[in-house]
């Protein structure tokens, strides 16, 4: 081998090593390119504990109020059954019989002392009239013992007749007419038994129920034969905590909604239970409605009862969210981040809902937008009156 043999050797060798670094140089490159990649796609992907720099997000802006306190009702929700205000079970007086004729159905409105029914009475009618004839029997001997004792006073001056039939005389008239007044009295008692066959109304009202039918044989201590709502007064009998019936009073106004009818209807507590029952610990508040077709007694109905009035932060609807734990809303803090509040949700009106527990009115709630918001997100806040 020659010398310009041994120098060509040596310059490839060398461009053989210089080739190899350039590749492991570019194999790192490449690896560490895939691992910067991989990390990227960790990070996109790793779901809400991601946080991107706030440089790089746009916040939303939301309209927020500071509500305050203001003066709202305290109010009391409740259930219970609806029933006739006082009700008026109607059944035989007198001696019964057979029912001849019903003459009136439920959901009429009678008076007081109107016939619901009559029972059969032919014989009762017969007895009338033979005590009637008995009075008239009566009154004729009362009437000729009269004018014989005027005759015989008119002959005691001639000498024809004594005192002492003077006084029988009289005797004898006067117990004419006490038969008299007896024979009358037993027709004013029979009178007043077949008047009671009639079955009547005892006040004004609305017939209720209707348990009898012509032909059916009744009598003094059978069943109820109607129920009548005096007046047509319908009541809430409410059941409430314990600890509710002692902010309760005589007065306190109330809206019942009966259940399946979206109507609301105006009522005022009349009574409030005395006693607590022990097993359930609840007590019953009657509240008095005006009559209406949708106020059926026996229907179920929820009311709202206003106790009084008090301070409360009073915000919209809009502003209050719910979930599964529970009502909420948002606040924004100092650092106009977005907050979570649980609150306790009170009186609902047109005004807006008040908040008795959660926040004090002096917070920054969010009132639009809020179902959009997450606890944590950064917001711009624009404060708007309060309503």
């Amino acid at each position: 081998m020659n010398y310009e043999t041994q120098l060509v050797g040596d310059t490839l060798i060398a461009g053989d090593g210089v080739l190899r670094r350039r590749r492991r140089l570019l194999t790192i490159a490449a690896i560490v390119a895939i691992l910067l990649i991989a990390v990227a796609t960790w990070i996109s992907m790793r779901g809400k504990g991601a946080q991107l720099p706030e440089a790089a997000v746009t916040a939303p802006v939301v309209s927020v109020i500071s509500p305050g306190q203001s003066m709202v009702a305290r109010t009391i929700t409740a259930t219970g059954s609806l029933a006739a205000r006082v009700d008026m079970p109607v059944g035989v007086v007198g001696e019964g019989g057979m029912v001849s004729q019903v003459l009136v159905q439920p959901g009429d409105w009678v008076r007081a002392g109107q016939t619901l029914a009559i029972i059969e009475r032919s014989v009762q009618v017969e007895q009338g009239r033979s005590l009637a004839a008995q009075v008239e029997v009566a009154r004729a001997d009362a009437k000729l013992a009269q004018a014989q004792l005027d005759r015989a006073k008119a002959l005691v001056s001639r000498g024809f007749i004594s005192a002492a039939d003077i006084d029988q005389r009289t005797a004898t008239r006067d117990a004419a007419q006490a038969r008299v007044d007896v024979a009358a009295a037993q027709l004013a008692e029979q009178r007043a038994r077949t008047g009671r066959l009639n079955i009547s109304a005892p006040a004004a009202g609305l017939v209720l129920t209707r348990s009898v039918e012509p032909g059916q044989i009744v009598q003094a201590g059978s069943a109820v034969l109607f129920r009548m709502a005096k007046g047509g007064e319908m009541e809430m009998r409410a059941q409430l905590a314990e600890g509710d019936l002692t902010v309760l009073r005589t007065g306190n106004s109330a809206t019942v909604t009966p259940i399946g009818d979206s109507r609301q209807f105006a009522g005022r507590v009349w009574q409030v239970s005395p006693i607590v029952d022990p097993q359930s610990r609840q007590g019953i508040a009657r509240i008095a409605l005006p009559y209406n077709e949708a106020l059926r007694p026996g229907g179920f109905a929820s009311a709202t009862i206003t106790s009084g009035s008090g301070n409360a932060p009073l915000v919209p609807e809009s502003a209050v969210q719910s979930d599964p734990k529970g009502n909420y809303v948002y606040v924004v803090n100092g650092e106009n981040h977005v907050e979570r509040r649980d609150v306790t949700v009170g009186q609902v009106s047109d005004k807006g809902v008040a908040i008795t527990s959660g926040i004090t009115g002096a917070e920054k709630i969010v009132t639009s937008a809020a179902a959009f918001l997450t606890p944590g997100q950064k917001v711009k806040p624009e404060l708007v009156k309060a309503q």
